[in-house]
């Protein structure tokens, strides 16, 4: 029996994906549930998995863009698993090897007809005008149009590989952005050119933290099999200053203002596939044991390259580290639809005056991007100044003056 694979909808609204990689070739034997492809949407990378065993024939090809719910690879299920090669998987690998040769065929007999046009110089009027304004020689260009014509995007790549007068390496490569980066790269655009977005800066004075985490990370740890790090601190931070100033768990559509009771905070975590925003739901209801062990189980999701898209959808506010790859200060940029994003950095140990005295301090530089459309300088200043004082007095403001209840030691 030929069973048809077809692509899976990843979610609402997504209508076509990307094969961004086949984990198999045409004749491999598959099992039932085995990961065979990648497949890129503009949300998220996820595995298709086969869903039979079989002898697996391929149809699309890496890169192709292909529709929701078109057939992708066919497998044969009544094959049997083979010990070794068999004569089955040979046959079916035969049409792939005989389309490389007629690809290569091609090769020689346009060198030698390049070879005659590159002795004249042949070159487009378009390409004749680069090439000129870059001073090199069209005889040094190797055209890749019909009959070895130089083309305009031929004379427009010249230089990154021509006329190198040190004798280092000028190659280029050329590599297709993943359905993903070029949803990223829309949406990073857009939320440039669409929001008034301003940043605002403050620091932190990080030593209470330190003192806490010192004292209690190892009972911590013990305890709930996760480490008391920074971010279930900021996170806590971050939703006690949400309540506080509301406007900025909002987001505008069309001509409204959303206002969210809940804080989603969306955490950027870094992955094999890029920058991933899984969300944390509920914050304001969670623990600093309940904060750590959602992190670390959607940082284990992302890693693992099994975030589903489920898990990044909605949130209400992003807080991103960017310190943890050595960065001082930055200016984030808002993740929409959302109206703020808080950015923390590195902990650096700075000179600061402390009652009248000069001390060393681990400082933290913080900043918040906002949409000025909907949250004014008194909402923007007062919410970081808020975190800015729950991260410099935790026991007070975050753990109502009890340490041990607050972490459930």
């Amino acid at each position: 029996m030929i069973l048809e694979m077809k692509v899976p909808s990843p979610g609402e609204s997504i209508s076509e994906v990307e094969i961004a990689a086949w984990l198999v070739k045409s004749g491999d034997y598959v099992e039932k549930d085995q990961e065979i492809a990648e497949i890129d949407s503009d949300k998220a990378t996820l595995a298709l998995p086969a869903e039979e065993s079989g002898i697996i024939e391929l149809i699309a090809k890496d890169g192709e863009v292909v529709e929701v719910g078109q057939v992708v690879c066919k497998i044969d299920t009544s094959a049997a698993k083979p010990e070794g090669k068999t004569e089955s998987s040979t046959k079916k690998e035969e049409p792939a090897e005989k389309e490389e040769p007629k690809k290569e065929e091609s090769k020689p007999s346009e060198s030698k007809s390049s070879n005659q046009t590159y002795a004249s110089g042949t070159a487009s009027p378009a390409a004749k005008k680069i090439l000129a304004e870059k001073n090199i020689d069209a005889s040094e260009v190797k055209g890749t149009g019909k009959d070895g014509r130089i083309t305009k995007e031929d004379a427009m790549q010249a230089k990154a590989s021509m006329g190198s007068s040190n004798g280092g390496k000028r190659g280029v490569e050329r590599t297709r952005l993943s359905s993903l980066r070029r949803k990223l790269a829309e949406r990073l655009v857009s939320v440039k050119n669409e929001t008034a977005m301003l940043t605002t800066f403050n620091e932190v004075d990080m030593q209470p933290i330190f003192d806490l985490r010192k004292e209690y990370k190892d009972d911590f740890k013990a305890k709930h099999g996760v480490g008391l790090g920074f971010m279930s601190f900021f996170t806590l931070a971050v939703v006690k200053a949400l309540q506080e100033f509301p406007q900025v768990n909002s987001m505008i559509d069309g001509s409204e203002m959303v206002s969210h009771e809940f804080c989603d905070i969306s955490i950027a975590v870094s992955g094999p596939k890029g920058l991933m925003v899984p969300v944390i739901r509920n914050a304001e209801n969670l623990s600093f044991a309940g904060v750590e062990q959602e992190i670390k189980r959607l940082a284990e999701k992302v890693r693992d390259g099994k975030i589903t898209i489920d898990d990044m959808t909605g949130g209400t506010f992003t807080i991103t580290n960017g310190g943890v790859f050595g960065s001082m200060l930055s200016t984030p940029i808002i993740n929409p639809p959302q109206s703020a994003i808080l950015g923390m950095h590195n902990i650096v140990e700075r000179p600061v005056a402390i009652d009248k005295q000069i001390v060393i301090r681990p400082i933290m530089y913080v900043a918040l991007s906002y949409d000025h459309r909907i949250i004014d300088g008194r909402e923007s200043v007062g919410f970081l100044v808020k975190v800015k004082e729950c991260l410099e007095n935790p026991q007070e403001l975050l753990m109502d003056n009890n340490i041990r209840k607050a972490l459930e030691l």
